[in-house]
């Protein structure tokens, strides 16, 4: 079965140009012009990865990726004309997987796309059951499944979020620096100033701790970087 790819773009020459270079790549691809719509296709269609666009009028990717984020656990890769730090934090706070700007390279677009797709479903399936469970207190990490659970509770993390608590959690005890999570989690150069790694773990950090009564799981080691306790 192939991947199928939501893009989401207010602009018809962006949404038909991803559709070509995603279809070139033989990715299913369905467009929607508006937040609204998207939402719309998510409820009836089967989406392996959404393309989003952050500056839309009405609902913008922003919220979309908002609402995305309380039902879905699809990757999410956002298009911005805006290259600011700042836009691509909150990009990252509101769930996002990864980030390019307009106007994009779409070699550079595939890759991300592969990867993200790699990321989330092929690799993790490709697992052995027997490496696959984690258990820290009452916290299920299911690397097969890309799910982790509190209580018997899923979680709803991004791609991104997942990978860094697996990091830290198959290596509990080990402290990981800043630029050791970027580059095993992201697969590229760390590069200084880039806030990506503090923003996610932020934001795991949030979502695991008001399902474990604010009970710490992810360690900060000032001056040093992250780690589980053993």
């Amino acid at each position: 079965m192939k991947n199928k790819i939501l893009v989401v773009d207010d602009e018809k020459e962006i949404r038909d140009l991803l559709e070509i270079n995603l279809l070139n790549e033989g990715y299913d691809v369905i467009k929607a012009k508006n937040g609204e719509e998207a939402l719309e296709i998510l409820e009836k269609e089967e989406i392996h990865l959404m393309v989003l666009d952050i500056m839309m009028p009405g609902m913008d990717g922003l919220e979309v990726c908002r609402r995305v984020r309380g039902k879905y656990n699809i990757p999410i890769l956002m298009l911005s004309a805006k290259a600011e730090d700042m836009d691509k934090i909150q990009g990252i706070m509101t769930g996002a997987d990864d980030y390019v700007c307009k106007p994009f390279n779409h070699l550079e677009l595939i890759v991300r796309v592969r990867a993200l797709i790699r990321r989330t479903y092929f690799l993790n399936n490709s697992m052995q059951a027997s490496d696959n469970i984690i258990r820290i207190e009452s916290m299920v990490i299911d690397k097969m499944q890309h799910k982790v659970t509190i209580d018997d509770k899923e979680i709803g993390l991004t791609a991104r979020e997942f990978e860094i608590l697996y990091l830290l959690a198959s290596n509990r005890g080990r402290v990981f620096t800043t630029e050791e999570i970027f580059e095993k989690v992201w697969k590229e150069k760390y590069y200084q100033s880039n806030n990506t790694v503090m923003v996610h773990i932020s934001r795991l950090r949030d979502k695991l701790e008001q399902h474990m009564e604010g009970n710490k799981i992810i360690h900060t080691v000032w001056g040093v970087g992250y780690k589980i306790e053993k």
